[in-house]
């Protein structure tokens, strides 16, 4: 499975993802949320990264000017679109993007089911908040291949998921020292048991 680990706030703990092996990092542009960065200082870390790594700016509950400036300054690959989003900001998004889905029901995790999409389980505070999705709903034939699965992963339980073939995992409570600062060993960890 791809792994993103999410809520990145430093150089440091960014190359220390990427040289554990992650496949893309998360930035979080939503000023509520513990591990916000600015534009600024996202800027800052994402100009001195290697290529070939996904560069995932998060946001909620903004506009598409805002998303497509965002990406462009800071040099973002993907917008991660993480609340529910009006038709008509897809259409003036001029950046890639993945939709989020903040799952109430197994039914939600069938939507978008043609898209490559996130699943993470609903909470009243955007992002998840650690909070664990029921794993049965991905059972009985679902199609995960296009699934990236988010919520209360860490390194005990990631390789449980391997046979539900999912498309990837999105970590970044799991892998903390604290909010915000990721610790190496969990990162490790978690990538070698996703793999």
């Amino acid at each position: 499975m791809k792994c993103k680990i999410c809520g990145i706030t430093s150089y440091e703990d960014a190359m220390m993802a990427i040289k554990a092996g992650a496949d893309a990092l998360g930035f979080v542009f939503y000023e509520k949320s513990p591990r916000y960065v600015t534009i600024p200082h996202a800027k800052s870390i994402i100009e001195k990264l290697p290529p070939f790594v996904e560069k995932v700016a998060l946001f909620v509950n903004v506009d598409a000017d805002t998303i497509n400036s965002t990406c462009q300054e800071v040099g973002a690959t993907l917008a991660q679109l993480h609340f529910e989003v009006p038709n008509k900001l897809y259409e003036e998004l001029i950046v890639p993007y993945i939709k989020v889905i903040r799952a109430k029901s197994k039914e939600d995790v069938l939507k978008y089911s043609d898209e490559y999409r996130l699943v993470d389980a609903y909470c009243e505070a955007y992002g998840g908040a650690g909070k664990r999705i029921n794993i049965e709903w991905f059972d009985d034939g679902v199609d995960n291949s296009k699934i990236i699965l988010a919520g209360g992963l860490d390194s005990t339980n990631v390789a449980s998921l391997k046979k539900y073939g999912f498309y990837g995992v999105d970590v970044s409570s799991g892998v903390e020292i604290s909010h915000g600062k990721k610790d190496s060993q969990k990162v490790k960890d978690f990538i070698i048991n996703a793999s």
